[in-house]
């Protein structure tokens, strides 16, 4: 599928949902905080994508709390963080909306990363991807959960022209920081936007 998206330069675009958030009473959504397994987690993520090779030229986050403190966890793993856009218009993003933002990227960035919220995330990566690799898109299909990572890579001259499904899914992944003295996290992402 990769090889029919056109000529240019291989792209990606770096998926990654937010970390698990806490739900203190009181505190509307767009402030909720990262809660403790939120916040093992975010830097795994970043631990993921530097193993990977997969450091974005651009980041571009949602304004939410918990968008925000997932790029600064994640982003403090790497050497030289780029230049990151706070974006509200991904707060709350439909898939249409996110693939909106993301086609402003300037021409020279091609690794892109965006970070944000269920559903839209999840469903910009199932309208992108024309193809995965191995059980990828069955795996999204499935779940999307907190500091999940989807890998999307595409041949094209510039992001105006990133399409519903073009792209290959490369990797998805769910990087989980470790408890003490446990692996993995607690609790579960259903209803967490």
């Amino acid at each position: 599928m990769i090889e029919r998206a056109g000529a240019g330069p291989l792209r990606r675009l770096v998926v990654l949902r937010h970390a698990k958030s806490a739900w203190p009473e009181g505190v509307e959504d767009h402030r909720r905080p990262l809660a403790p397994r939120g916040l093992r987690d975010a830097p795994a993520a970043g631990r993921a994508l530097a193993e990977a090779d997969c450091l974005p030229d651009l980041a571009l986050c949602s304004t939410a709390v918990r968008a925000r403190r997932t790029w600064e966890l994640s982003s403090a793993q790497w050497g030289t963080p780029p230049q990151v856009r706070y974006d509200r218009r991904l707060y709350g993003a439909t898939a249409h909306e996110v693939l909106e933002v993301v086609r402003e990227t300037p021409a020279e960035v091609e690794t892109l990363l965006v970070i944000g919220h269920n559903p839209g995330l999840e469903d910009l990566v199932l309208q992108l991807a024309g193809d995965g690799l191995d059980d990828t898109l069955d795996r999204v299909r499935v779940k999307f959960p907190t500091s999940a990572i989807a890998v999307l890579a595409w041949r094209g001259t510039g992001w105006p022209a990133l399409a519903p499904g073009v792209a290959l899914l490369t990797s998805f992944t769910v990087p989980r920081g470790e408890k003490k003295g446990k692996k993995g996290g607690e609790g579960d992402d259903r209803g967490e936007r």
